[in-house]
């Protein structure tokens, strides 16, 4: 597996790379919303229904976390590649 990562060139790399930040910015509006609405039921219910609305807020928390460390990482590593290339 990892000598067929080798084989790929920059060009198809960083199509693939373009593909998947597309999908993680898509995944990241999907969860936004679901978060917002999610959270509004949690503040509406109450007892037991809210308890499983808190752990649908966590659950949109927790995947937008990953989503956004996800997107921070691409952008500080290509900003690093972008200032390695200037000095």
């Amino acid at each position: 597996m990892a000598e067929k990562l080798h084989q790929i060139d920059k060009k198809t790399w960083g199509k693939w790379s373009f593909y998947i930040n597309i999908i993680i910015f898509i995944l990241v509006a999907v969860f936004f919303y679901l978060l917002i609405i999610d959270s509004y039921e949690a503040g509406r219910l109450s007892g037991e229904l809210a308890s499983q609305a808190w752990l649908l807020v966590s659950r949109d928390v927790a995947i937008l976390a990953i989503a956004l460390t996800w997107i921070f990482f691409q952008l500080f590593k290509n900003q690093l590649l972008i200032m390695r290339r200037n000095w």
